[in-house]
């Protein structure tokens, strides 16, 4: 019975050659994801298949949190794991390290993350949108030099509006260069004073658009000042650069019809304002020539006297009245004159002046004698208070042989606030002295 293996045994020797394998600890693998289930833990568990085969897989919480996407049911994927058995049940499966989308499908995810970004961030707002001039003098063409789009876009707006100047910018719009001749080209036709820019590019696969993708290429549009139209691709391709563009074009063609009025139809509208015009300046000039009729069977143009008699007698009854008023206004003033002539004495006059002048001259003399006496009277009084003042000075009480006691910056008043030993300074007239109290005798002792 040592002969033979339990299951377990059997699983864990398979298992040790898987593991030991180098050819099995890391390989690349591609294929579409199936039965996609994401664990509680963070753990992904799905299957990875192909037309032919499928595998179990699993790719563990701390790689799954490495992704730069978010897988699903039928996504095309590379994979990077190790090939390994799984003992409970018995079956290989691989351990997923690292994970991408395939090729296209990684691209289109790229895009929509940054499509998300650039919407937040307002590229995209309708707010910065620029109208495009309805009668342009001069369009910037930014496209490849050779190819379909330029000879559209030419070749349109010859047939359309042959009076607008095409500056012909040659631009990259493939390659690993063309982001950077984009921009550089944007930047260059924005500087040229033009009205309208297109730029633009025939269809092809994401991978060829995808210069138009780029984040720099979207803000350089954003911040051009010259109207931009884009046409990159055919009608069902999009790129961001149509998202933050002013105006986004199907095709060149269309680019070129939108950047461009058409010259048949502005022959007809010329003609339609020459036809109206003419309607209305021969409406007019009937209605001016009935008017003129009208005016010129007026009785009073028969005779023009009519027009001017009247006024001519209503100006000299005018002159009447005013000559009238004028001699009243004069005699009224005459009279007023001499009037006053009789109320006014001059001679009255001039003695109430000089009375006046008199009595001003006592009251000046009055005044300056009471200003003098009262002057006198305050200089006496200062004087007094004066002497008064100095006799009550501590100086002059010194002077006669006084002097004043301090202790402790107080002044002594009474032999009381004194005790023997105590520092005192005199302050004399000349000078002060410290002195030290031996004794102190009051007068009831």
């Amino acid at each position: 019975m040592s002969e033979y293996l339990s299951v377990t045994t059997l699983t864990k020797y398979i298992k040790y050659k898987f593991d030991q394998d180098p050819h099995l600890q890391s390989i690349l693998l591609k294929g579409e994801l199936s039965n996609f289930k994401r664990h509680s833990s963070g753990h992904l568990y799905f299957n990875v298949k192909d037309k032919d085969s499928v595998i179990s897989a699993m790719m563990f919480k701390g790689n799954a949190s490495k992704l730069t996407f978010d897988p699903k049911e039928g996504d095309e994927v590379h994979l990077e794991a190790r090939v390994s058995v799984y003992e409970r049940r018995g079956n290989y499966q691989i351990y997923v390290n690292k994970m991408e989308l395939d090729g296209i499908g990684n691209l289109y995810q790229k895009l929509e993350q940054l499509k998300i970004k650039l919407k937040k961030e307002g590229y995209f707002s309708n707010e910065y949108k620029k109208p495009i001039p309805r009668f342009p003098k001069k369009i910037a063409i930014l496209t490849a030099s050779t190819g379909a789009a330029i000879r559209d876009i030419v070749s349109t707006m010859n047939s359309r509006y042959p009076l607008v100047e095409k500056i012909q910018l040659s631009t990259l719009v493939q390659g690993t260069q063309a982001k950077e001749d984009i921009i550089e080209k944007i930047k260059h036709a924005d500087a040229l004073g033009v009205d309208t820019i297109i730029v633009g590019r025939g269809g092809g696969s994401i991978e060829d658009l995808w210069n138009f993708n780029e984040e720099d290429v979207v803000k350089a549009i954003f911040e051009c000042q010259t109207p931009i139209i884009s046409a990159v691709g055919h009608e069902t391709d999009f790129t961001l650069s149509d998202f933050v563009a002013d105006v986004r074009a199907a095709t060149p063609t269309q680019a070129a019809v939108i950047a461009t009025p058409d010259q048949y139809e502005l022959m007809q509208q010329i003609k339609q304002y020459q036809f109206s015009l003419s309607r209305y300046i021969k409406q007019y000039l009937e209605k001016q020539h009935k008017q003129l009729d009208h005016l010129s069977s007026y009785y009073k143009f028969k005779q023009p006297s009519l027009l001017y008699d009247q006024q001519i007698q209503r100006k000299d009854d005018l002159e009447k009245q005013l000559s009238q008023l004028i001699s009243s206004k004069i005699e009224s003033k005459k009279y007023q004159i001499k009037v006053l002539r009789q109320n006014f004495n001059l001679k009255a006059l001039k003695q109430s002046i000089t009375q006046n002048n008199k009595h001003l001259m006592n009251i000046n003399s009055r005044l300056t004698n009471l200003t003098k006496k009262s002057i006198q009277n305050n200089q006496l009084e200062l004087k007094n208070k004066i002497e008064l003042l100095n006799n009550l000075s501590p100086t002059n009480t010194m002077l006669r042989g006084y002097t004043i006691i301090n202790k402790n910056d107080q002044v002594v008043t009474s032999t009381q606030d004194l005790n023997e030993n105590d520092e005192i300074t005199l302050s004399m007239k000349d000078g002060s002295v410290d002195a030290i109290v031996k004794k102190v005798r009051c007068e009831h002792e």
